[in-house]
């Protein structure tokens, strides 16, 4: 049996749900991407190669090996992207969420089924259709639940709005005790740069008391001085538009005192050691061409 136990961000890390890019299929066609950064790179003829992503996705593998975590892999489906495990599910204290995830990637949650078998049936929870969260949004801090969402009216029209109100209301009812805190974010189908396609894009903790923030991923400004409020601007790591398309904030917690981050990531990475955190550094940047990176990648199911 999984024992499932996630309460925050940062605590020691145990057992995580590795995404995997072996068979990881063509490159998709403009038609069929999922988020503007990935739709640049097809363009471009600059999409990640799978042998580098697997290569990438290796390195993070070897870090969590190095820390003795448990490693569980989805099962391959051929020709199929299966990198993004936050997307699928995730965990809070000892109940894992199914999302309703985008109908082109239903087949990722059977991948890892053979783990579910191992969660007790109450455990796990589903939801109907028209409720909306992917595990790139929902973000546990001390008492706090934060959740990135997208008010505007053409929600329906947006495939980088992945959370809806009504998925804010129904973690809101399954955790009357703690506050449920949710950010209305930027959105842009054709602009990555104009893209928090999920809360951890623009904002994430990392330590005890720290965050790295960027201030424009908020539709209101009043998102982000709440931030500021319960963290002081002095804990806060503010990253800037281009540092977000690169993914600055999307690192990986380990523990609170050792965090997984992109080797290129310079500026933050010499701010995160001034900080006093161990910084394993791996190259992750064929990966970020997908919108996604280190957070994105992993589901994690037990931390101490």
């Amino acid at each position: 049996m999984i024992n499932l136990n996630v309460q925050d961000e940062t605590s020691r890390l145990r057992a995580v749900v590795l995404g995997t890019a072996l068979s990881n299929g063509a490159t998709p066609s403009i038609e069929d991407a999922y988020d503007p950064k990935s739709l640049e790179h097809i363009k471009a003829g600059t999409y990640p190669l799978e042998k580098d992503m697997v290569a990438e996705m290796e390195a993070f593998n070897k870090v969590f090996e190095k820390y003795n975590v448990k490693v569980y892999r989805p099962q391959i489906i051929e020709n199929y992207n299966q990198i993004f495990s936050r997307d699928i599910a995730f965990v809070i204290e000892d109940k894992l969420f199914k999302s309703n995830i985008l109908p082109d990637r239903e087949k990722e949650i059977e991948a890892i089924q053979y783990v579910l078998d191992q969660i007790g049936e109450s455990n796990i929870i589903e939801t109907n259709n028209d409720i909306h969260f992917e595990g790139g949004d929902v973000m546990l801090w001390n008492n706090h639940i934060f959740i990135g969402t997208y008010k505007g009216e053409d929600y329906e029209k947006l495939i980088t709005a992945r959370t809806n109100m009504k998925g804010v209301n129904f973690i809101k009812d399954m955790f009357p005790n703690k506050i449920v805190k949710e950010f209305d974010l930027v959105k842009s189908n054709t602009n990555a740069r104009e893209n928090a396609l999920h809360l951890d894009c623009c904002f994430q903790p990392v330590g005890l008391n720290k965050a790295i923030i960027h201030k424009e991923g908020f539709r209101d400004v009043n998102d982000y001085i709440y931030l500021v409020n319960l963290f002081g601007v002095e804990n806060l790591f503010h990253i800037t538009k281009d540092e977000m398309y690169y993914m600055f904030s999307n690192v990986f917690s380990i523990s609170p005192e050792v965090v997984v981050s992109e080797r290129s990531f310079t500026r933050l990475n010499n701010w995160l050691r001034s900080q006093g955190f161990v910084v394993e550094e791996i190259p992750y940047a064929e990966i970020s061409k997908q919108e996604g990176l280190l957070r994105c990648s992993t589901m994690p199911l037990i931390r101490d």
